[in-house]
């Protein structure tokens, strides 16, 4: 799914329209749409209060009302402004509404009438402007959302909380009303993807309704797509005649002396992933406290050079045919440390193996100012018509290290910074942040919409590289969707393990335990909206 532009959407508009299907139907799915999330989420005798615009969006208002009063609410519409000043399309859905039974229409032009048609409201749905408008708010719209942060009314913004640029990239937008959810249209614009539309939660939802649309008069040039869509791969059930040698060998690679809890934490996560097989190399003192995490991890102890860290003895050919075979995977980092000879065991493991490769923590760390080795490798490789798989997970900090600049640098400009990273070097970056950027070597970028502040935990970053090297296991031939469901469904175990604790206690092993509800979860719902963030509080 793309990630539209406000001039993108209006484009599609406009291209639909050329394809035969009139705005009035559009406008009718959408209205609908709404009406089937606030009928299925906000359940009971709600009293719904819907403010409307005179607008487009105010008309998809107009049809949310008609349908919520078929349902058998008893709904009012308040307009900013005369109803003889709705013109097209949306004047044709403001007389359609009126001339039902169950509704009742206010047209205000002050604060006094405004605050008192909203004062009873159990349900508010925000349909005064959608994508197309461009901020700032003003005159009765900018009232309007100043009363409606005064009160703790449930909000649904239609297509877009009013007063938010569509094409913000923004966490916020103070000038915008406030919203519990967000119903939207088509594909989700920048701004459901990168702002936080619901302040003060977590997992206010944000959801996509398909209006009818053709696929093919939507276009997106910004080359970011939605990461939860890749979650499909992981949704087919297993073939019935299934043995554990079809679904990977994850080698986890780390745990030197003190660091025992990453590679046991990414090994357990691995194999909640589903791999056929996991195994923890590490060395031999933190052998027991590893094994202790599961009877089914296999292990196997690596010598620690006589002066720290992993002996290079390890990648002498015989060894490390040893240790690699039957290996599908490798996850390299959790634990590792960076004592002694480390580094430069991860320097040439790197060039040494060719198979697919999950970088983390100090496997990043040890590559450092040397980020043309990853190039190299991905060279190697092609010369010998063998094409590797590459995979980086860092956070801001580890990036700023590998680039040798500031964190502050790296947040400035993450999708530049991960897209050109990706293509010069041939490799997959997995950004770690708010809205976490999966860059692929062709350019292309997703976006993850899943994962909340209880996750600001030792131990997620390991947990997340074990899940990336079961998926990459078990769905060789499909990395880019691989890697982007890995880091969805880590995020979404981590929301299903916040709802069911609280974003202080929440451990990182917690989200391993809730992997099996994030597996299960489907992003498209009963009423066919799909659920492009707060699904885990469905």
């Amino acid at each position: 799914m793309n990630i539209l532009t406000a001039k993108e959407m209006a484009a599609a508009d406009h291209q639909s329209i050329a394809l035969g299907v009139p705005v009035a139907e559009l406008m009718e799915h959408a209205g609908a749409a709404v009406a089937r999330f606030c009928l299925s989420h906000y359940a009971g005798d709600l009293f719904p209060v819907v403010l409307c615009g005179k607008g487009n969006n105010g008309g998809d208002g107009f049809v949310a009302a008609r349908h919520l009063a078929e349902a058998g609410r008893f709904v009012r519409i308040v307009l900013l402004g005369a109803a003889t000043d709705v013109k097209g399309e949306a004047a044709d859905a403001l007389v359609r509404a009126e001339s039902h039974n169950d509704i009742e229409l206010h047209e205000v032009a002050d604060e006094e009438a405004l605050k008192t048609a909203l004062a009873d409201a159990a349900l508010i749905l925000d349909a005064v402007v959608g994508t197309g408008f461009k901020p700032p708010l003003r005159g009765l719209a900018a009232t309007a959302r100043d009363i409606l942060a005064a009160t703790t009314t449930p909000v649904v913004a239609v297509d877009l909380p009013s007063g938010w640029d569509a094409d913000s990239m923004d966490q916020k937008s103070p000038d915008a009303f406030r919203a519990d959810a967000v119903v939207t249209f088509v594909a989700p614009k920048l701004a459901h993807i990168f702002g936080h539309l619901t302040p003060g939660k977590n997992f206010g939802p944000v959801v996509v309704a398909n209006i009818g649309t053709p696929a093919s008069a939507v276009a997106s040039t910004t080359n970011l797509h939605w990461a939860g869509a890749a979650k499909s791969i992981a949704e087919f059930p297993r073939d019935i005649n299934s043995n554990k040698g079809k679904f990977g060998h994850v080698l986890i690679l780390g745990g030197a002396l003190g660091k025992a809890g990453a590679p046991t934490m990414a090994s357990l996560a691995s194999m909640r992933t589903g791999a056929g097989l996991t195994t923890a190399a590490v060395v031999k003192d933190v052998l027991p406290t590893v094994a202790s995490i599961a009877p089914e991890l296999m292990l196997t102890p690596l010598a620690e050079s006589p002066t720290g860290g992993m002996s290079l003895d390890v990648l002498a050919p015989a060894k490390l045919a040893q240790l690699l075979k039957g290996i599908t995977v490798v996850g390299i980092g959790p634990g590792l440390g960076t004592e002694g000879t480390t580094p430069d065991f991860v320097r040439q493991f790197l060039k040494s193996v060719t198979l697919p490769l999950v970088l983390d923590a100090d496997a990043l760390n040890a590559l450092a100012g040397r980020t043309q080795l990853f190039h190299d490798a991905i060279e190697a490789a092609k010369t010998l018509g063998k094409p590797r798989t590459i995979v980086l997970t860092p956070h801001p900090g580890e990036m700023a290290r590998l680039l040798g600049i500031t964190v502050k640098e790296v947040e400035a400009d993450r999708i530049n910074l991960a897209r050109t990273f990706a293509t010069e070097h041939g490799v997959t970056l997995v950004l770690k942040g708010w809205r976490t950027l999966i860059a692929h070597p062709d350019g292309r970028i997703a976006v993850n919409t899943t994962g909340n502040p209880s996750m600001a935990k030792g131990g997620s970053g390991d947990i997340l590289t074990g899940i990336v090297s079961a998926m990459l296991s078990q769905y060789p031939d499909n990395v880019a969707e691989a890697v982007e469901a890995a880091v969805f469904l880590h995020g979404l175990a981590g929301d299903f393990a916040c709802t069911a604790q609280d974003e202080h206690t929440v451990l990182a092993t917690d989200t391993v335990a809730h992997l099996f509800r994030a597996f299960r979860f489907r992003n498209t719902d009963a009423d066919h909206l799909t659920w492009i963030a707060g699904g885990a509080a469905r």
